[in-house]
């Protein structure tokens, strides 16, 4: 029961409810009634299983949250935060035929394919078994720039400070064995860079210095910075992935970026394919015998219906 109130505010604290407690996968709706002159609401939640399958199903999730925890129990917090975002960066594929149960921890954790809201609360479900703090927040559509649906990740508490960690983004870049990190510990500023605002107000993200690239000094602020690393990454024959952190990735600064690039690559007879995240300053580089495409723009935004 609880007080009277609109459908858009029932739905509200509904679906808040069920973002919150992502271990409640089983019913996506409900239904209410009241009777006349009463001050509160029956809500009635429809199930997406029959009673024996719901039992069935919460037993499989909760046997496989607790098997993953404790292959992280013994890491400290930034450690768990690295271990739930690589296994869902690297276990769960995108679904964009949008099933049902791929908005909810039984399609990542259960099936392997997810939308950005199932994403984001395997990512709840994963920290609390940790003991991380952890919130999942949706932001607004936003139809007149192309963005349909809301879009769902997730705050972190690591260290007492909060974090934006989006692991959907991250999943939709990561296309080989090299994990990427381009949405991992943002600040508000960085985030919404390519992100819509939140639905409804969320705890303030102002610290930038534990941003993954940062963090592991893969975020360079000079043109010769670049041109040494990438004459390192092409004699090795290695990706190059880094964060550009001299200032804004203007046009210009990018042609600057990719002419050393390619130079270095041309000093060992190969081309370089570079893939850009624009809005987050990262660059790929591939060093190749034969390109057909020199420079690919990255789109990490995957608009999800709810």
């Amino acid at each position: 029961m609880v007080p009277m109130l609109d459908r858009k505010e029932l739905s509200d604290i509904y679906f808040m409810i069920r973002m919150d407690c992502p271990e409640i996968f089983y019913s996506v709706r409900f239904s209410y009634k009241y009777y006349e002159e009463s001050s509160f609401v029956e809500m009635i939640p429809e199930y997406l299983f029959k009673a024996d399958k719901i039992r069935e199903h919460r037993q499989a999730m909760k046997s496989r949250i607790e098997k993953l925890a404790r292959q992280a129990k013994d890491l400290d917090e930034k450690g768990k935060e690295v271990f739930i975002h690589d296994y869902l960066v690297q276990n769960v594929k995108y679904d964009k035929l949008k099933k049902e149960y791929s908005h909810e921890i039984i399609g990542a954790l259960g099936n392997g394919v997810a939308v950005c809201e199932g994403i984001a609360k395997s990512v709840k479900a994963l920290c609390d078994a940790l003991n991380i703090w952890c919130i999942v927040v949706i932001a607004e559509a936003n139809p007149d720039n192309g963005i349909k649906y809301r879009h769902a990740w997730n705050i972190v508490k690591i260290n007492g400070k909060f974090y934006h960690l989006d692991a959907t983004f991250d999943n939709n870049i990561t296309k080989d064995e090299m994990v990427r990190y381009d949405y991992f510990n943002l600040s508000d500023k960085q985030i919404f860079r390519d992100h819509e605002p939140l639905v409804w107000k969320a705890v303030e993200c102002t610290d930038s210095d534990n941003f993954y690239y940062k963090e592991k000094k893969v975020s360079w602020t000079t043109v010769e910075e670049v041109r040494k690393r990438a004459a390192q990454a092409v004699k090795k024959n290695k990706p190059m992935l880094f964060h550009w952190r001299g200032g804004y990735l203007t046009k210009e600064v990018l042609k600057e970026l990719i002419e050393v690039i390619t130079e270095e690559a041309k000093n060992k007879d190969k081309n370089a394919l570079v893939s850009v995240n624009w809005p987050q300053a990262v660059l790929k580089v591939r060093f190749e015998k034969d390109v057909v495409k020199e420079v690919e723009m990255e789109d990490a935004l995957i608009s999800v219906e709810e």
